[in-house]
């Protein structure tokens, strides 16, 4: 028999996936049947409904053989050497400030080398979560691997799941600004249209619809111009991959040193766009994090 006690982290996960979690070796067939044939008591009742809600400190009694409980180790996020940067924090919730050139999440090629990595790791050693549970903190979106910025993490199952519906419905509100080539006008706009894939890692933007393309949109606004390039706040209306450089290079305007998406120079290994601003803007209720409601955190200079 095994014993478990639900973390503050896993708050709210369901009975089903908790088991999944806690029984990695394990068949799906195997963790339903273990239901079934009433193997699973949660405070001493025995549990055949996989959709129960848990609570922190509910204690689970696994009646199922050890060899299903057996783990290949913490993750590669526990040797991760790269350091978390917060731009905000509290019990619920980090505000990553992603660098260039950093992953947001793990890749096969490099594991452990990553904005989540980095926030697993920092908080395993402080002692806020246990390795072993069901769920082990982490972002609630991603911005690409060239791009610097703002990033959200949540520390448990609740925060997660409010913050990523919250996202989704664009309550909160994400801005990014980018230095583009040449003068970009009209000085605001709203730009709508269609995203389609082109190949393994480029987009192009359309204004028209086209077979496969999905629905985009942005809003823009000029702040500064040099003489040879534009700053511009750019708000995402919708969440789709390289958007915003390949709205700005449809637009003729491509984002500086950003070659792959016509740039003409490239001054840095980077293109010149951040994810600078995030507006915890709720128009409905926000549970476990109303509290940041009106909130604004935005990242460095500009």
């Amino acid at each position: 028999m095994k014993e478990y006690t639900i973390q503050p982290t896993e708050n709210g996960i369901r009975l089903d996936k908790l088991l999944f979690k806690a029984m990695p070796a394990a068949p799906s067939g195997t963790v339903y049947k273990s239901l079934r044939k009433k193997r699973v008591k949660v405070n001493g009742k025995r549990m055949t409904d996989g959709s129960v809600k848990l609570k922190t400190g509910d204690v689970l009694e696994l009646y199922i053989n050890d060899e299903f409980f057996e783990r290949s180790g913490h993750g590669a996020w526990m040797n991760s050497r790269v350091d978390a940067d917060f731009a905000y924090e509290d019990e619920n919730i980090a505000v990553l400030c992603k660098p260039a050139g950093l992953p947001s999440q793990d890749n096969e090629d490099a594991p452990g080398y990553s904005l989540e990595s980095a926030f697993r790791k920092t908080l395993f050693e402080r002692g806020e979560f246990d390795a072993q549970a069901a769920y082990i903190p982490s972002l609630c979106h991603r911005i690409d691997r060239n791009t610097s910025g703002l990033v959200i993490a949540a520390k448990n199952l609740s925060a997660h799941r409010t913050a990523a519906e919250k996202i989704k419905s664009k309550e909160i509100r994400k801005f990014y600004l980018c230095r583009v080539e040449g003068l970009l006008k009209p000085e605001q706009s709203d730009v709508s249209g269609y995203i389609i894939k082109t190949g393994r890692d480029k987009v192009r933007f359309s204004k028209s619809e086209q077979n496969g393309g999905k629905a985009a949109s942005l809003r823009y606004r000029v702040l500064d111009f040099d003489g040879r390039s534009s700053l511009a706040e750019v708000e995402l209306l919708s969440g789709r991959t390289h958007q915003i450089r390949a709205v700005m290079s449809a637009l003729g305007h491509p984002i500086c040193g950003d070659i792959k998406y016509g740039a003409k120079t490239r001054s840095s290994d980077y293109q010149d766009l951040k994810a600078y601003r995030l507006v915890f803007d709720f128009n409905s209720d926000a549970g476990v994090l109303e509290y940041l409601r009106g909130k604004e955190v935005v990242y460095g200079e500009y």
